[in-house]
């Protein structure tokens, strides 16, 4: 299989400057490396210091694509680094209502799972409504982040197009292996949030099994801190949906 994810230096050389993939990267690298207003991920921003995210450009998005560059990060991620995510860019499209970012980013993380070559984990449980609950790919548990262009309070969670951050459990597991460092970790992330977003910090945000949290809760944040829209699936894999179709009309 081909890979298509690459380095900071890969993704300099293999863009034009004026290429939708360089205006994205570069945007990112500013919000990345800013010194004077630090993005409130403290494991992003590690990743992308030491050089261990990895970058995939998808036009169109395609599922398929992106689930064999998926599984084919997912087995190499402990060779990147302890901070590793696989961060995935699409080309920019007419923006949508956070509602409907939100829909499309359910369909996907559906149809990955429809595609998943490996059983799900079996210390994860497959309803969705648990707080063990975790998506899971290539038999990996992974933490994902949806950004989005209609995100405006929540700068943290804004990009300029549809864009998805995959950071395997484990990466959690090395960093907040006690309550101590856990503790020490997610105050950084709250300190860091306050100055960021023009909104407070989400009540939803919160640690890996907490019996009152829920982790499907925290992969899409809306700008208020209303409740959410109910996720749409008991389990994934389980109702059949329409594909997402990555046209100009859909962001």
């Amino acid at each position: 299989m081909s890979r298509l994810f690459l380095r900071k230096d890969e993704v300099r050389a293999s863009y034009r400057v004026s290429s939708w993939q360089s205006v994205l990267f570069s945007e990112f690298e500013a919000q990345m490396s800013s010194d004077a207003r630090p993005f409130p991920c403290i494991f992003g921003v590690a990743g992308y210091r030491q050089d261990q995210l990895r970058y995939l450009f998808l036009d169109p998005l395609d599922t398929d694509a992106l689930g064999k560059q998926l599984a084919l990060f997912v087995s190499e991620s402990r060779s990147h680094g302890p901070n590793t995510s696989l961060v995935l860019f699409t080309r920019p499209r007419p923006v949508q209502t956070l509602d409907a970012y939100y829909k499309k980013f359910w369909r996907i993380l559906d149809q990955l799972a429809r595609i998943d070559k490996q059983p799900w984990p079996a210390h994860i449980p497959q309803t969705i409504d648990d707080p063990m609950w975790e998506f899971s790919f290539a038999g990996e548990p992974i933490f994902v982040v949806c950004s989005t262009p209609a995100h405006v309070m929540r700068q943290s969670r804004r990009s300029s197009a549809f864009m998805l951050t995959f950071q395997p459990r484990w990466v959690f597991e090395k960093i907040l292996g006690t309550d101590r460092a856990a503790a020490k970790a997610f105050g950084e992330v709250r300190k860091r949030l306050a100055p960021f977003d023009t909104t407070t910090a989400s009540p939803l945000l919160g640690r890996y099994g907490d019996p009152e949290g829920r982790e499907y809760k925290q992969y899409f944040l809306y700008d208020d801190n209303e409740p959410p829209p109910a996720c749409p699936f008991h389990r994934l894999a389980q109702t059949k949906l329409p594909s997402v179709e990555d046209k100009e009309q859909a962001a």
